[in-house]
């Protein structure tokens, strides 16, 4: 089975936020069409929220997609603003599978569910605009390993 996962930056800039989305979308028919219909999303704030409500809703058209959020631990979202926490839990409501790569919080955990992300996939569709940081560790990450990179930042 075809399986994609997400990465990228926790803060999209306003100005950029409906082009990288639009991009996003029209990446995740490609892929559906070619066969893939297992998504990955790490449940952060950012573009893991754009590209798991983006599988959500192409759910409608395409029944046959599944959503599996992987997330460093359970507490992810528990310091997070009101509204965040609001959508989170109704992306987590509609995921497929939830799977924790942590029971606790620690150190290198957001690693951990990262690299997970990665080895259970063979595409990686990300937001990457900066070099450094763990966007670009987990890119860096999936491209070691082999797997198709799709930059929704960039142009196609």
């Amino acid at each position: 089975m075809n399986t994609c996962c997400f990465t990228g930056h926790r803060v999209i800039p306003a100005k950029d936020y409906a082009k990288i989305q639009k991009r996003l979308e029209v990446e995740l028919i490609q892929l559906i069409h070619q066969g893939v219909c297992c998504f990955r999303a790490g449940g952060a704030l950012g573009f893991d929220t754009m590209a798991a409500r983006a599988v959500l809703d192409l759910r409608i058209k395409f029944p046959d997609i599944r959503l599996i959020l992987v997330l460093p631990c359970r507490e992810q979202a528990a310091r997070w603003r009101d509204e965040d926490r609001k959508t989170y839990n109704q992306i987590l409501r509609q995921a497929d599978e939830v799977v924790y790569t942590s029971e606790h919080y620690h150190e290198g955990c957001m690693h951990k569910r990262n690299r997970y992300l990665v080895d259970s996939s063979e595409i990686c569709i990300c937001c990457l605009t900066k070099d450094s940081g763990g966007t670009a560790y987990t890119v860096d990450y999936a491209r070691q390993k082999g797997l198709q990179i799709i930059n929704c930042a960039r142009s196609p």
